[in-house]
């Protein structure tokens, strides 16, 4: 039953909106029947249920247990807690709210309450600081709410026509060119196919002059010059300082996304080897952690978290990191939170060549993620080598060989490991090669292909 629909949907309220759940539930508006707040009740309580004990928790131990009612019982919760959820995102529609209560009050002829609410939404909807797609729907919206009130009273008038026009092609723009820059972010590069003669005639079109200051259309005409065009810096560093200017004009997730494009962005010209991005990769991360916009409902993924301390630590902003580090302990998810703290923060102190401390953080976690716990196993390695422990790292070196092929580590991870262990064996014997030998043992280095340590291998190697 835990993998049931329902089920699921209630494990994944939060402690607030169980309760507002429960409120629900019990409102004779929404629902009037008893037996589905006891089956809520159950359900939010027990983190191993199965229909039997919901029925029974339900009706009692005297009544037989029904599978096919048990099954309606639990389908009519299901359908009422949806209702709750659309319910509840609705709410968060303060324009659009306003916009229906006021369609409604012109539907009934109500035409004081439609004034007085055409006035309230005008002025609600210029003093709210977005300007996204969504800002000019509703703007739309609530003009052909004003064209109807006009033409019942003059079907001739077109007062509201050229900006009834406006708005919309702000819209459809707006919402047309985010959808081509996700594909291009998607697939990677710019691809011609049947829909591209439609793409270049709406690119024509956003680049009037027009849309210079409509930024819904503006920042993603930038985005998209910087995705299609990746050759030339020249539209990043326009979409980056455009996207720093913006300041609440757009939607906490929109700009994540945009934060993500431009990350994703420079990731990729990092791998070309145009390594003066990783500057650029560390102030996007930088920014968009500080704002909050890379945090979605207060949460930060494990994969952000690890990312922006490798980049951090690589241009070397030792401070901003450890920082970094400790504040954003708790907006991990709860299970990583610990292993994910020490991991990074073990990274840290050898960044600061504090091999000790690397040691003890290192022993304390679990890393359940096999690709984590080999990085915490490769950052061993290398802190038993800075400290010349080299009986520790042969064990260690045997261990994590004996690890990947246990394991199963497959593909690029194995093969990467692999060469690690065998290059750092050569390089604890390197004192007593020649000098060709070392020669040749940094060029088998420099050309191998699947090695993420060779940077460090070749410093140690001298």
């Amino acid at each position: 039953m835990k993998k049931s629909p329902l089920f699921q949907l209630i494990d994944a309220f939060s402690p607030i909106e169980l309760r507002e759940a429960g409120k629900f539930l019990r409102s004779p508006f929404f629902n009037t029947r008893r037996d589905l707040v006891m089956l809520f009740e159950y359900l939010s309580k027990n983190e191993d249920p199965t229909k039997a004990r919901a029925w029974s928790a339900v009706m009692g131990k005297q009544v037989p247990f029904d599978d096919q009612k048990c099954r309606l019982l639990l389908s009519y919760l299901h359908k009422l807690l949806e209702q709750f959820v659309v319910i509840k995102e609705t709410q968060k529609e303060d324009l659009e709210n306003r916009l229906r209560l006021v369609r409604y009050y012109r539907k009934r002829g109500l035409a004081k309450a439609s004034a007085k609410g055409n006035r309230n939404l005008e002025q609600a909807i210029q003093k709210q600081s977005l300007r996204d797609a969504s800002y000019h729907k509703v703007n739309y919206e609530f003009l052909l709410e004003q064209n109807i009130a006009a033409t019942s009273h003059d079907p001739t008038s077109t007062a509201f026509r050229s900006q009834m026009e406006k708005t919309l092609d702000s819209y459809y723009l707006s919402i047309r060119l985010r959808l081509l820059c996700l594909s291009i972010a998607q697939r990677g590069v710019y691809q011609t196919g049947e829909d591209i003669e439609v793409d270049q005639q709406v690119i024509s079109f956003a680049e009037r002059e027009e849309w210079e200051a409509v930024p819904a259309v503006a920042t993603y005409l930038f985005c998209y010059r910087m995705l299609s065009r990746p050759e030339d810096e020249l539209h990043f560093q326009r979409f980056k300082n455009y996207l720093f200017q913006l300041s609440y004009e757009f939607a906490t997730d929109e700009m994540r996304g945009f934060y993500l494009m431009a990350i994703n962005y420079c990731v990729r010209r990092l791998n070309e080897g145009a390594t003066r991005f990783l500057k650029e990769v560390f102030d996007l991360y930088r920014s968009g952690i500080e704002s909050g916009y890379l945090l979605e409902d207060g949460a930060l993924s494990l994969f952000t978290y690890h990312n922006v301390v490798a980049v951090g630590l690589k241009t070397g902003e030792l401070d901003w990191v450890s920082q970094f580090i400790h504040e954003q302990k708790n907006a991990l998810e709860r299970r990583y939170r610990d292993s994910a703290f020490s991991f990074n923060l073990a990274r840290l102190e050898y960044a600061r060549r504090n091999f000790g401390s690397v040691l003890e953080l290192l022993q304390k976690a679990n890393y359940r993620d096999p690709l984590v716990n080999l990085a915490a196993k490769t950052l061993l390695l290398k802190t038993y080598y800075e400290l010349a422990e080299y009986d520790l790292l042969q064990s260690h070196l045997d261990a994590m060989r004996n690890y990947v092929r246990r394991k199963r580590v497959i593909g690029y991870h194995q093969r990467n490991i692999l060469n690690i262990v065998r290059f750092t064996e050569k390089l604890m014997g390197a004192d007593v090669l020649g000098k060709s030998s070392r020669v040749k043992l940094r060029s088998a280095i420099e050309q191998e292909e699947e090695l993420t340590e060779k940077e460090w291998l070749l410093d140690c190697l001298g």
